[in-house]
């Protein structure tokens, strides 16, 4: 489990520090230039595709281990939006919650 934390943690820095680069560089203008790349059909496009893919499954999983209550509708909602900044640092803070029992932070609490 620390290596799996220690991954996290990098996971969180990188994300963050490259985060802060693209926006200074390029502003806060997400969407239209990853919906831009879906519509032009590039690779580009296709990476994105399958990364909001990725992100759905992220958010319905969350929201799935939390059994679709209020509070886990929204971690839902900041998972998918949030992506691997968002689900770092959700299972950093999980994973010490259950003492880093892999089966209660897969299932959540009221499934083991």
């Amino acid at each position: 489990m620390g290596t799996f934390r220690l991954l996290l943690a990098l996971i969180f820095i990188v994300i963050s520090a490259y985060t802060v680069v693209v926006i200074a560089d390029h502003g806060p203008n997400l969407f239209p230039v990853f919906f831009g790349d879906i519509a032009d059909l590039t690779w580009r496009g296709q990476f994105n595709v399958d990364f909001i893919c990725f992100l759905a499954l992220s958010a319905l999983w969350v929201s799935w281990r939390h059994a679709f209550s209020a509070p886990g509708l929204g971690l839902g909602v900041l998972s998918f939006f949030g992506g691997a900044l968002f689900l770092s640092v959700y299972l950093l803070i999980v994973g010490y919650k259950v003492n880093g029992d892999p089966k209660a932070l897969l299932l959540g609490p009221s499934r083991v």
